[in-house]
Formats: C-alpha cells, sequence, structure tokens
C-alpha cells in the first residue's frame, strides 16, 4: 500500500461520524444475537439466477447471512431489504430499503445497512402521519417513492444511488450516493479526495462552464447562474458547491457532482449529474487512485 493510500485511509479514520449517525455506529458496534435461518437449495438453478426479497420483519443480521451460501456471496451486491407499500386511491407510498451484503468490512457494512433501514423507515413514519392527517380532513393527494441503483462495481468502487420521489401537488426528486472502496474497505468522501479546499472553486467553476455551455446549445436548458446577458428574475444564484457535496465516482473512475431537483435550476430539469472532467481537478487530488 503505497503513502498516498495510506494517507487517505488515515483522513478516512479521523473524521467525525455525523450526528444522525451516532446511533447507527453504535448499535453497529454491539454484539447482536444472529438468529437461525433454514434455507433450501434449490438444485439444477444457477446461481447467477438466485434472486431474494427479505420480508419486512427479519433482520438486517438474517439477510448478511446469505454471503455463507456457497456460489452466492460472489454475486450478491445489493438486496431489497425491506418493502413498505401503500396503495389507495389518492395514497401511495413504494418505499425500497437496499442492504449491501458481500463487503468485508462488516462495520462499514451495517452502519450503512442501518442507516438506508432507518431513513426509510423514517420516510415511512412520515408519510403514514401526513396520511392520516389529510384524510381526517376529507382531502389531499400523498405520494412517495424510493429505490435505488448500482453506478459502479468493478475491482476496486462500488457505488450506490438512492432516490426519494414525494409527490405533494408537484413532485421533488432527492438523490444520495455511496462510494465505496473495494479494497481497503472504506466509504469515500469528497475531501477525503483531496489535498485541500481548493477543489471547491475549481470544480464549481467548472460545473458553472457546463451549466453555461448547455444553455448555450439548447434553449430549452436553465440553471441559475449569471450569464452575459442579466437576468433579474433569478432570486438565487448557484456559486459553489458544497464540501461535502452528494458525489460519486462512475465506472470510468470519473468524479460525478450531483445535485438534486431544484437545487441548481427549475423542477422541469430535474436532478441534475455533472461529470467532472479528471484533467481539471489532476492537481489538487490526493492521488489517482480513484480518480483517473
Amino acid at each position: 500500500m503505497d503513502n498516498q493510500i495510506k494517507k487517505i485511509i488515515e483522513d478516512y479514520n479521523k473524521l467525525p461520524i455525523p450526528e444522525e449517525l451516532d446511533f447507527v455506529v453504535s448499535k453497529a458496534l454491539k454484539k447482536r444475537k444472529i438468529r437461525r435461518i433454514r434455507y433450501q437449495w434449490i438444485s439444477g438453478v444457477c446461481a447467477a439466477a438466485l434472486f431474494f426479497v427479505i420480508g419486512i420483519n427479519v433482520n438486517v443480521n438474517i439477510a448478511n447471512a446469505f454471503s455463507a451460501i456457497p456460489g452466492v456471496d460472489s454475486i450478491v451486491k445489493v438486496l431489497t431489504f425491506r418493502e413498505y407499500k401503500v396503495d389507495e386511491q389518492t395514497y401511495n407510498a413504494d418505499i425500497k430499503v437496499p442492504i449491501i451484503t458481500n463487503l468485508e468490512n462488516k462495520e462499514l457494512e451495517s452502519t450503512l445497512n442501518e442507516k438506508y433501514l432507518e431513513e426509510n423507515k423514517k420516510l415511512y413514519d412520515e408519510f403514514q402521519a401526513e396520511m392520516e392527517s389529510l384524510k381526517q380532513s376529507g382531502e389531499g393527494h400523498l405520494g412517495v417513492d424510493t429505490g435505488f441503483e448500482v453506478k459502479t462495481d468493478n475491482a476496486e468502487l462500488f457505488a450506490i444511488s438512492r432516490y426519494v420521489v414525494d409527490t405533494v401537488g408537484s413532485s421533488s426528486t432527492t438523490m444520495q450516493h455511496d462510494t465505496i472502496d473495494k479494497k481497503n474497505q472504506i466509504l469515500l468522501s469528497l475531501p477525503m479526495l483531496f489535498k485541500d479546499d481548493r477543489y471547491i472553486s475549481i470544480i464549481s467553476e467548472n460545473i458553472k462552464e457546463q451549466m453555461r455551455s448547455q444553455m448555450k446549445a439548447d434553449k430549452d436548458m436553465f440553471y441559475w447562474i449569471s450569464t452575459d446577458e442579466p437576468n433579474e428574475d433569478l432570486f438565487y444564484q448557484f456559486e459553489n458547491i458544497a464540501k461535502d457535496q452528494d458525489f460519486y465516482i462512475n465506472d470510468k473512475y470519473q468524479l460525478v457532482i450531483s445535485f438534486n431537483k431544484y437545487d441548481v435550476a427549475p423542477g422541469y430539469m430535474g436532478v441534475r449529474e455533472f461529470i467532472i472532467p479528471t484533467d481539471v481537478i489532476a492537481d489538487v487530488l490526493v492521488s489517482r487512485t480513484y480518480i483517473k
């Protein structure tokens, strides 16, 4: 392991755990009794075709135990651990909880899975409470849909995208991404990838250049940024990404910066992603291990 990788891991170990994950980590560190499970191996069925859906009342550790089945540990990446559903005339919810099953770092795996579970359980509880309130008032439409997608899965990196679509009159979409170094079994953060905070302004300026280029090429494209033509209607202008801006690394080892619906553009533009050219950020990267 070279010195640059060691530095990244050391920086990772020094990162403070966000407050919202305190309870998750404490739970992950406790010894938990693993329930016994029974399974039947279906003879003649190719392992690559196996698909598991874990029921609502099943413990996370049971899903993890599937990795011990011969031939399954190498193909199971992400499962649907739980699914909360409501299907009524004006109230609809479809909330899928992902679970990662094949990480060697079981503490990291447990922390991520607990986070995904708690986030989606909270979302479901909030939906139920708002639905009951609307029913009592005698009117209302409410919808929420969540899901996930594997963005990158190669020998070195694993990236998962999680989305939430809320529908109350109009809809809003939020995205969250997690990128994992598979070899060193660590969760990557944006600051970990760079030598210092210069990346914030460098990436922000490149994104604004991309925005202006898109707007020039397509009149239907619109971003909340300043242009050569003053626009007094702009109530907000995008200036800089956040220090911990949502991101992932794609299968071409490129940095992708993600913005939720309404963050940098009108709602009709939806979620916006920008691939940052590696040569633009090369001088401020800690190493070229992840971004190439």
